[in-house]
């Protein structure tokens, strides 16, 4: 009978000790996990963020005479193009007319992919890079012999992506580069928070009039690399998914089972029921 008795003793306290051992670090929270030293790895074709529709840009002409150059932009442009964008990308504009705000002027995309250049008139530029649309116009001059040494610099207005979710800094971001990538834009929203989702992150892209969702594992590097969501388009909308232990904190109580308080607990019990057997057992 004693024999007994303390072989449950045994078996209640190593079960304690395995369900304690069982609470170790997550394997889901670094990234790449899959990544070796000094490997190589193939990205998924480079993207470059292109001209659509309702997308607004600054475009400057310079050239050796400003007078003749000062005929192909808009009069405020020339004067500010220091400003920084980050401050009209909410901005409310027509389609294809120049629109101002706060001293800077710009162009909007029409919904036929135009805009209306001074001189030259309406330009179609849908599907264009930056380079691309500076090429185009400066070409366009030089063929009419408008301007003989054009420099044409264009710079996207509104261009951004959104990230939601379980990151540090939700919301908003321009993009300032030709091509950023998933990284770079949760990068720019302070990471993701702990309970973050690492392996289920979601972005939402418009295409031919339809949302594409692609599912990115960042512990995964081969496959973050190889996505076609590594190259972030305008307007994609980053979602991470908070973990399991998030959710539950949504509810009364719901981590109750997993806090550092009711493990105490238990082996506080567990003790007590040990120390009164042994005394049983005496």
């Amino acid at each position: 009978m004693k024999k007994n008795k303390l072989s449950l003793i045994a078996g209640l306290m190593m079960a304690v000790l395995m369900t304690l051992g069982g609470c170790k670090t997550p394997s889901g929270v670094t990234y790449f996990q899959d990544f070796d030293t000094a490997m190589m790895v193939e990205n998924h074709a480079r993207q470059s963020i292109r001209v659509r529709p309702d997308d607004k840009l600054q475009i400057v002409v310079n050239s050796k005479d400003p007078q003749l150059a000062s005929i192909f932009n808009l009069p405020i442009v020339a004067t500010r193009m220091g400003q920084n964008a980050q401050n009209y990308g909410g901005v409310n504009s027509g389609y294809s007319s120049p629109s101002t705000s706060e001293g800077l002027s710009f162009y909007t995309v029409n919904a036929q992919g135009d805009i209306d250049f001074p001189v030259l008139g309406a330009l179609h530029i849908e599907g264009m890079t930056r380079g691309e649309v500076a090429g185009f116009i400066k070409g366009e001059l030089m063929a009419r012999n408008l301007i003989k040494d054009p420099t044409v610099t264009v710079e996207f207005v509104n261009t951004g992506v959104s990230v939601l979710g379980e990151v540090k800094t939700p919301g908003r971001f321009l993009m300032n580069r030709d091509e950023v990538t998933i990284l770079d834009a949760i990068s720019m929203a302070g990471d993701l928070t702990i309970q973050g989702q690492r392996d289920n992150v979601k972005v939402l892209r418009k295409e031919d009039g339809k949302t594409q969702v692609y599912v990115v594992d960042l512990t995964d590097g081969k496959s973050l690399l190889s996505s076609p969501a590594y190259y972030l388009q305008q307007d994609d909308v980053i979602y991470v998914e908070p973990n399991d232990y998030r959710k539950r904190e949504t509810t009364v109580n719901g981590n109750t089972a997993l806090s550092a308080s009711f493990w105490m607990s238990v082996v506080s019990v567990l003790t007590s029921v040990a120390v009164l057997i042994v005394n049983i057992t005496r």
